[in-house]
C-alpha cells in the first residue's frame, strides 16, 4: 500500500484526493490546508483522512510515501524542498517554481536523494493531446509549419502569478511534447489591465529549431475573455488538425487541406498557388480523466522507479522558458 499526503485543498487538491483514492493499493492518509473551512469539507467527504493546517505534520509522518503539492505557485519551492528532504516522492502542480535557480535546486535534490519528482502537466495525459502527438510522429500532417494555442476564460484572476505562469505553462509543455524539442527564441507582449504588475492577457511566439524547417508556435492566454477556450491548431504541409478540449463529441478534427504549389510554369505570370480542400475526419477518441491517468503514472513511477513523462528536468525546462517570456514581457512594455 502506497500512502499519499495532499498539501493544498483549494481547486486541485480535492481532485487529487479523489483520484488517488480510486487506485488499487493506494490511499490518501492526510491532507493539509491553511483554511479550516476547506479541511472541514475534506473531513466530511473523507472521514478516514487526517486533516491539518500544518503540512509539516504530513511530511514528518514516516508512513506517508509521497505527497501531491497543490499550493500556490509561489510556495512550491519551499514545500517541495521540505518534502524531498523528508524522503517523500513528490507530484507538484505546474509550474514547478517561479525562479529558475529554485527549480534547478529541486531537480538536483531529487536526483541526489533518488526520489521521484514529477510535475503535474496534466494535459500530457489528455487523450486528444496524445492523438495530436501520434499524428505528428507518424507524419500524417507532413512537415509542421506552426502551432496555435488558445487558453482563455473570464477568471479566475490570481494574485501570486500572472496569466503566463498560470495558463501558458500548459501550452508550453504541450508544444515541447508535440515537437519533442524546446524553443530557441521567445517573444511576448502582455498587459496588466486589472492588477498592476500582473499580466492578465498575453500573446507569445516561440520558435522551435525543427529539421528541416523551424516551427512557429503561438500562444494566447487571458483571464479576461468572455468564453472559455482550450484549443490547439496544428498546421502541416499535408493536413491540418484542431484539438478542442471543450468539444466532448469531436475533440479532434483532421482537415485534408493544404497549399499545392504548381510544379512547372513558363513565366512568372503563370505562377500560382492552389489550395486543396478535402474531407474533415474526426477520429474516435476514448475519453478518460487525465488527472486519474496522471495519478496512475505517478504511482507506477514510484513502484517501478522509472522516469516520469514530465519529471523535474522537464519542469525545469518550462520554468526556464517562462523566465524568458517574462523577460520579453518586461522588454516590450
Amino acid at each position: 500500500m502506497i500512502e499519499i499526503g495532499v498539501i493544498g485543498c483549494g481547486h486541485w487538491g480535492p481532485n487529487h484526493i479523489r483520484n488517488f483514492n480510486l487506485l488499487e493499493n493506494v490511499k490518501v492518509t492526510a491532507c493539509a490546508d491553511l483554511l479550516h473551512k476547506r479541511l472541514e469539507k475534506m473531513g466530511e467527504l473523507y472521514p478516514q483522512i487526517y486533516t491539518t493546517v500544518n503540512y509539516m505534520n504530513i511530511l514528518l509522518n514516516k508512513e506517508i510515501d509521497a505527497v501531491a503539492v497543490a499550493t500556490p505557485t509561489s510556495t512550491h519551492y519551499d514545500v517541495v524542498k521540505r518534502a524531498l528532504t523528508e524522503g517523500k516522492h513528490v507530484l507538484c502542480e505546474k509550474p514547478l517554481t517561479i525562479a529558475v535557480g529554485e527549480a534547478e535546486e529541486l531537480v538536483e535534490l531529487a536526483k541526489k536523494l533518488n526520489l521521484i519528482l514529477m510535475v503535474g502537466h496534466v494535459f500530457l495525459f489528455n487523450a486528444g493531446v496524445k492523438k495530436l502527438r501520434e499524428l505528428i510522429r507518424e507524419g500524417q500532417l507532413g512537415e509542421i509549419y506552426y502551432i496555435h494555442c488558445e487558453r482563455t476564460n473570464l477568471g479566475p484572476i490570481r494574485d501570486d502569478v500572472n496569466s503566463v505562469y498560470d495558463l501558458a505553462s500548459h501550452d508550453i509543455y504541450i508544444c515541447n511534447y508535440l515537437l519533442n524539442s524546446w524553443p530557441e527564441k521567445v517573444i511576448a507582449k502582455g498587459e496588466d489591465f486589472i492588477r498592476p504588475g500582473i499580466e492578465d492577457v498575453a500573446f507569445i511566439s516561440m520558435s522551435y529549431p525543427q529539421i528541416p524547417e523551424r516551427v512557429l508556435a503561438n500562444i494566447h492566454v487571458s483571464w479576461l475573455d468572455p468564453v472559455k477556450v482550450r484549443r490547439i491548431t496544428v498546421v502541416g504541409s499535408q493536413k491540418m488538425v484542431i484539438w478542442d478540449d471543450m468539444d466532448v463529441v469531436e475533440p479532434i478534427r483532421i482537415f485534408d487541406k493544404k497549399v499545392v504549389k504548381e510544379p512547372y510554369y513558363d513565366d512568372y505570370g503563370e505562377f500560382r498557388l492552389l489550395t486543396r480542400d478535402g474531407d474533415i475526419h474526426s477520429p474516435k477518441i476514448v475519453s478518460t480523466e487525465p488527472l486519474k491517468e496522471e495519478a496512475m503514472h505517478f504511482i507506477d513511477c514510484i513502484k517501478d522507479k522509472k522516469k516520469p513523462i514530465c519529471d523535474g528536468g522537464d519542469g525545469l525546462a518550462v520554468v526556464e522558458i517562462l523566465a524568458n517570456i517574462q523577460a520579453s514581457l518586461k522588454q516590450n512594455k
